[in-house]
């Protein structure tokens, strides 16, 4: 191992780190002006919709950080010999299970975290602003408790769905990847056909 090896690790992993930052601060303002947008132009009902898949998506990505973390490469080495779609996707999400972990869990479940905080509050809001209530801290308390619970609960099965099916979702991802890969090459098939 050359000397210069340790300082490119660690200029390797400050990019890493500031660049996790910068897309964090991007996604995070991005997602709370869309979310605050439509949410403030709703109803309760559309709120409440909104609030649930947020946390949704949180508790998602959280299942494939820790199925990604919990899964073996060895399935996927004979899937891709077989050409199964989707297989090398897999192992490339498997080589590189540190950065999708973090990923998923710390960028996208945070920031779902922080959004669904401020959703909640906006609902809490819109209930106070409809109904009058003598404590109002009551609603605000209720909702970021909800919130929680449905976060913190929702993640706890999903690990555990997770460790259990870790090979078929990260299959399930790498499908996705592939899917999503192959995209430009259908329109261009469309293309070529006309």
């Amino acid at each position: 191992m050359s000397k210069s090896d340790p300082a490119k690790e660690r200029n390797k992993t400050i990019r890493w780190v500031v660049t996790v930052f910068l897309v964090t601060i991007a996604v995070s303002g991005f997602i709370s002006l869309i979310s605050d947008e439509i949410m403030s132009g709703s109803g309760i009902v559309t709120a409440f919709a909104i609030l649930l898949i947020i946390v949704l998506i949180g508790i998602v990505f959280d299942i494939v950080g820790v199925a990604v973390t919990s899964a073996h490469e060895k399935p996927f080495h004979s899937m891709a010999a077989r050409k199964v779609p989707g297989a090398q996707d897999a192992i490339r999400l498997l080589r590189n299970a540190e950065r999708v972990s973090s990923i998923c869990c710390d960028v996208v479940g945070d920031i779902c975290g922080v959004v669904s905080g401020s959703a909640s509050a906006t609902i809490a809001a819109q209930v106070l602003a409809r109904i009058e209530c003598g404590w109002p801290q009551a609603v605000t308390l209720l909702m970021s408790a909800m919130v929680a619970g449905l976060t913190v609960g929702g993640k706890a099965v999903g690990k555990t769905i997770a460790m259990a099916s870790a090979t078929s979702i990260v299959h399930g991802v790498g499908r996705i990847l592939f899917g999503l890969r192959h995209i430009p090459e259908l329109f261009r098939k469309k293309k070529n056909k006309r």
